[in-house]
């Protein structure tokens, strides 16, 4: 992951004759910043705000790739009922993908306008991304990689696969496209 850093830098410029000038310049750097936890990690949100998942510490937090046009997307419905249900402590995170069978091609616009009209989403839907391959986004580089995330390695293997973390922003485990949202799996660990 990149950050970008302003660093300012003051130039004493001498001109013969004249007294020397401070100017200040800002210089952008590109630094690579590893991601330590989760909590480190803010993503555009489909409506254009941002998800900072930094503000979910001290609830589990459930990250699922979504699809709109997949067999596994009525799990909206589930996901949603997961949400209402456990609010107090847990937040989901919806990351749309086409990654998988051409199975969201819409814009950010028209996957919130899906989620909004056939199943009521209210859970946090972050802004289309790329969760396998070369342009893998970093937070999902993160969950797939031990040696980023200190838990597991994990591929991605279809739409709705689900990542759980702790109260303390720690991979607990993940679970295939076929395990529910309200399946007693999933739920035994909230």
């Amino acid at each position: 992951m990149l950050k970008l850093i302003t660093v300012s830098f003051t130039f004493l410029s001498c001109v013969t004759g004249t007294n020397p000038s401070i100017m200040n310049k800002e210089i952008p750097i590109n630094v690579p910043i590893t991601a330590k936890s989760i909590y480190d990690f803010k993503v555009a949100a489909l409506d254009g705000s941002t998800i900072d998942f930094s503000k979910f510490k001290g609830k589990k937090i459930l990250i699922v790739n979504t699809a709109s046009a997949c067999g596994y997307t009525p799990q909206y419905e589930g996901l949603e009922a997961l949400y209402k249900k456990y609010e107090d402590k847990l937040v989901i995170v919806g990351f749309p993908a086409n990654n998988f069978g051409g199975q969201e091609p819409g814009s950010n616009g028209e996957i919130k306008e899906f989620c909004k009209k056939n199943y009521g989403v209210t859970f946090p839907m972050a802004a289309k991304i790329s969760v396998k391959g070369d342009d893998i986004a970093a937070i999902y580089k993160w969950l797939c990689n031990k040696s980023e995330n200190g838990v597991l390695d994990a591929s991605i293997s279809w739409n709705f696969n689900k990542f759980l973390l702790d109260e303390k922003g720690n991979l607990i485990t993940k679970f295939d496209s076929k395990v529910t949202p309200m399946s007693e799996e999933l739920t035994s660990k909230l």
